[in-house]
This record gives C-alpha cells, structure tokens and sequence, in this order.
C-alpha cells in the first residue's frame, strides 16, 4: 500500500526486503489448510511482519536502541525459519 508519507527507514534495503518478505509470507500461507488459520499461518504471518516493524521502530535509534530493536527482528526472522 503506497502512502503519501516518506520515512527515511523505508530506504534501507533491509527494510524493503523485509516488507517483500512479509508480503510472500502472506501469500504463501493463504495456502495453508484451514486447520492452520488460527495457528501456524497467523504466527507465520505476525512473525513476518515484525522483522520490519521492528526495523521500522529502531530508525534512527541509539545504540542500545538499535541493537534490542535488531535483535527482536533477528528473533522474528529466526521464528519464521522454525515455521517453515
């Protein structure tokens, strides 16, 4: 969804890929059986988007900052990786 706002974390590659992420991650799940909706697929999903929101929240941040928020996304990417 395009917004008539700019941040400057939309920049960063890593961000971009996390977003394009998240989009695949919902993509995909849609194919999970329906047993799974309220399971593996919604935690898939929450877990996928919080790698950017979690890089979204750390720009620009302080050291300290940056490294909880990093971490979260690192656990988030680690979470999706278990689903899979």
């Amino acid at each position: 969804m395009e917004s008539e706002y700019h941040f400057k974390f939309e920049d960063l590659l890593v961000y971009q890929k996390a977003m394009d992420f998240a989009e695949f991650v919902d993509a995909l799940t849609k194919g999970f059986p329906p047993r799974e909706l309220y399971a593996l697929s919604s935690q898939f999903r929450r877990a996928s988007d919080s790698i950017g929101l979690n890089i979204a929240e750390d720009y620009p941040g302080s050291n300290a900052q940056s490294v909880k928020h990093i971490n979260h996304a690192i656990h988030s990417s680690n979470e999706c990786i278990s689903a899979n």
